[in-house]
């Protein structure tokens, strides 16, 4: 109940890589030769494939990597908290070498992803999308009549990892999330230290929060606000 896998997709004119992870194999597309590079987690349900021609659009002068989980979109293996972010930290890993920088994009459940690679290892910039606090508080907010604590493995606390991020953080709130509750992104918000977010909501030089108003948590794309946000989000290159 807990992860929707994507299918496999072939798109026509953008290149896949492969990473090794343990004993599985990760497919992440990879646009752009910048020196720099973005690494994108993306949605439970969301196909990263779909980001090709807009991050394309988005971010030119990067590198961009669109990280398929194991299970998901061509990767092997079966879905997991652990696994998850023992991806994350090997394709970082794998790519760090490579680039003068890098900045992390997470969105929803890879928002959960994100933090924990930006706590665990040095990365620029960090950008969450629609994020939550945790799984568990997710759960407890959908069925609040079960037992969830008892019943959840992968907790996905990303409260745990932002108070060790030291990275500035930017955050994208759907005005109208009707799949994350307004109060799960800011009890998130509140796990950072202030220097990263400022307390008062108000953008600063460093990170900012921004809420689109009107968006929903699957429709924020279609918002002028998210795009000018997400693209504001990180420095432009050429």
């Amino acid at each position: 109940m807990m992860y929707l896998p994507t299918a496999d997709v072939d798109v026509s004119g953008a290149e896949a890589i492969k990473i090794s992870s343990g004993n599985e194999t990760l497919k992440v597309w990879r646009l752009g030769k910048g020196p720099d590079a973005i690494i994108y987690f993306g949605g439970n349900a969301e196909n990263v494939a779909w980001n090709i021609p807009t991050y394309s659009e988005f971010f030119p002068g990067y590198s961009i990597y669109l990280v398929n989980y194991r299970g998901y979109g061509g990767s092997t293996g079966s879905p997991s908290e652990a696994g998850f972010y023992a991806d994350a930290l090997k394709v970082y890993d794998e790519l760090e070498p490579k680039h003068r920088s890098i900045y992390l994009i997470g969105r929803s459940i890879g928002a959960a992803v994100a933090t924990y690679l930006a706590a665990e290892r040095r990365v620029k910039h960090l950008v969450l999308i629609t994020p939550f606090d945790s799984a568990l508080n997710m759960a407890r907010e959908i069925y609040p009549f079960v037992p969830v604590k008892l019943l959840l493995k992968d907790r996905l606390d990303a409260t745990v990892h932002a108070r060790k991020v030291s990275s500035s953080v930017s955050v994208i709130v759907a005005g109208n999330d009707d799949i994350v509750p307004r109060a799960r992104s800011e009890a998130l918000i509140d796990a950072f230290d202030s220097d990263r977010i400022a307390p008062d909501r108000i953008a600063t030089d460093r990170s900012h929060v921004r809420i689109i108003k009107g968006a929903s948590h699957n429709d924020i794309d279609g918002f002028t606000d998210y795009t000018e946000a997400l693209i504001a989000a990180l420095p432009k290159r050429n």
